[in-house]
């Protein structure tokens, strides 16, 4: 352990200490390969003009941007040779009770990787884009999202309910659904 001037023991800094507010926080990008770094370091690139934050999601290369950006820069993803996300592997909405977060799961055969493009939505009026034109895939991702959270993806082609029946009510996806008060019929 270091020594103070005074020949005390340095106190070590605390570990949930917040940096201070003139300083930037960084990515902790450790858990990362030199490959994912890479693979990182390229999407931030590609998808600068979207102002890209670029984080860590366990080992997978992560980066979050505006929810009205999504369909652009996941086209952007798909055709940009440096990434070329070819597959759309999951799509995923996330209920934080304050915001809806969407998450998508991209992977690339050449070079091969797997990295995530993510955004918020507000919780009153869940809206998005629709990325159903980029992957196909993305169709029946978006009607679960629809059916399970409300988020309405524009210019989807159909988002007819997918796993609910025609007049079902509420969104049984979303945290504060009264699972309590639904009865079977």
């Amino acid at each position: 352990m270091a020594e103070q001037d005074n020949g005390q023991p340095a106190t070590p800094p605390l570990p949930d200490a917040a940096p201070p507010p003139d300083v930037e926080a960084q990515a902790d990008l450790s858990s990362l390969s030199q490959l994912d770094k890479e693979l990182l370091s390229r999407l931030e690139a590609a998808l600068a003009e979207f102002h890209p934050v670029i984080d860590v999601l366990h080992d997978i290369p992560q980066v979050t941007i505006e929810a009205g950006d999504l369909a652009k820069a996941c086209r952007v993803a798909k055709y940009d040779p440096a990434i070329n996300a070819k597959q759309l592997t999951c799509l995923a909405c996330v209920d934080y009770e304050e915001h809806f977060q969407l998450v998508y799961f991209l992977h690339s055969l050449d070079p091969e990787g797997t990295m995530v493009i993510k955004a918020d939505l507000p919780y009153d009026l869940p809206k998005a884009p629709s990325v159903a034109s980029v992957w196909r895939a993305a169709d029946w991702y978006e009607r679960e999202a629809h059916d399970l959270f409300g988020v309405v993806f524009e210019g989807h082609p159909d988002l007819a309910p997918l796993l609910l029946y025609d007049g079902f009510e509420g969104f049984p996806g979303r945290k504060a659904f009264p699972f309590n008060e639904y009865q079977e019929f």
